[in-house]
């Protein structure tokens, strides 16, 4: 790597339907500044592009850089996409933002060659090149949140796929008759029974039915029904609580092996906003258990001993850092041009 390669600086930007966050990193992986501020989604796209640029000048503020001094933008976009068209489909995250030319509109403002990427396969490639899976060749990611996300890498290659659907991790079927509905308007997907809206589904199901479970009591004090107040209930003993949690960690363990099974990765990280307190936690430390569990029982000998699956390492840099990676990426590939 010669000296210009090493001071080469990437500006990563992960759109969200709440928040932007973006963030300037060097050629190795590390954050050197990073700013958050509102998507206010609902005012329509263009606006969310004023504020991509706003959050990128704060970034590049902390940084204490400027923006001549930045290579290349990658940003990272939740919903359907066309990749290499960089349009907007039909993000359910961003109403109003279909068919929108979102990379252009963003290079344009920043005055940046930018590349886009979705935003699990941005996260994923985050971990790959910065993170719990940089010494691995090939990765599985799945990001656990309102959703179930994913994505595989492959020899430094992020597997898009032939239509932008690619590592969709989150929408293999795992019940083919009378199975969960998944927001997606599916039935049977991973997304239906590891998710949190699957958690709150199942567990709203519960006490209609009558479950003697502590969260009814927060419930009956006002409080809202969230996956962190079943959590901490699982944490204090809560039976109902911990059953349902490990019931979602058993489906995972079964998604991921049909994930292996086709591509047969060196590791299999697990990240995004709903991870349990990690290791941190009795429920975190059970959840992982049981997913590996499962995985060993329904898997090959040597798949088995030889497939890491672990928390991933990058929280919520990892959307930021993985389109900034993704950036440095393309100019490497030729397929962008260094600004």
């Amino acid at each position: 790597m010669n000296q210009q390669q090493q001071a080469r600086l990437y500006l990563g930007i992960d759109l969200g339907g709440t928040n932007i966050k973006a963030g300037v990193v060097s050629d190795s992986g590390l954050p050197l500044g990073f700013a958050s501020v509102p998507t206010e989604a609902q005012i329509g796209p263009m606006h969310g592009v004023q504020q991509m640029v706003r959050a990128a000048e704060l970034a590049l503020l902390k940084a204490g850089v400027s923006f001549p001094q930045i290579t290349a933008a990658g940003l990272a976009s939740p919903g359907t996409m066309d990749i290499p068209a960089g349009m907007l489909l039909e993000p359910t995250n961003l109403p109003g933002w279909d068919q929108f030319p979102v990379r252009d509109q963003v290079a344009k403002a920043l005055g940046l060659p930018t590349i886009l990427q979705n935003d699990a396969n941005a996260a994923a490639y985050g971990e790959y090149w910065a993170g719990q899976a940089k010494h691995a060749q090939s990765l599985a990611f799945y990001t656990l949140g309102t959703g179930l996300g994913g994505g595989l890498i492959i020899d430094d290659h992020i597997i898009e796929g032939r239509h932008s659907h690619g590592g969709e991790l989150g929408h293999v079927i795992l019940e083919m008759h009378n199975g969960r509905y998944c927001n997606t308007g599916q039935y049977g997907t991973a997304e239906a029974y590891v998710s949190a809206t699957a958690l709150l589904r199942r567990f709203t199901e519960q006490l209609e039915g009558g479950a003697v479970t502590s969260v009814r009591n927060r419930l009956l004090a006002g409080q809202t029904l969230t996956p962190l107040m079943i959590a901490e209930e699982a944490e204090h003993g809560d039976q109902v609580s911990l059953e349902l949690i490990m019931e979602m960690a058993q489906c995972l363990g079964a998604t991921i092996t049909s994930c292996v099974h086709v591509i047969d990765p060196d590791m299999v990280l697990l990240g995004g906003a709903m991870t349990f307190g990690r290791d941190t936690t009795m429920v975190g430390r059970e959840f992982m258990q049981r997913v590996r569990q499962e995985f060993r029982t329904r898997t090959f000998p040597t798949l088995a001993e030889k497939i890491t699956i672990d928390w991933a390492s990058l929280g919520g840099d990892a959307g930021f850092i993985g389109a900034a990676g993704c950036a440095r990426l393309a100019v490497q590939k030729g397929r962008l041009s260094a600004g």
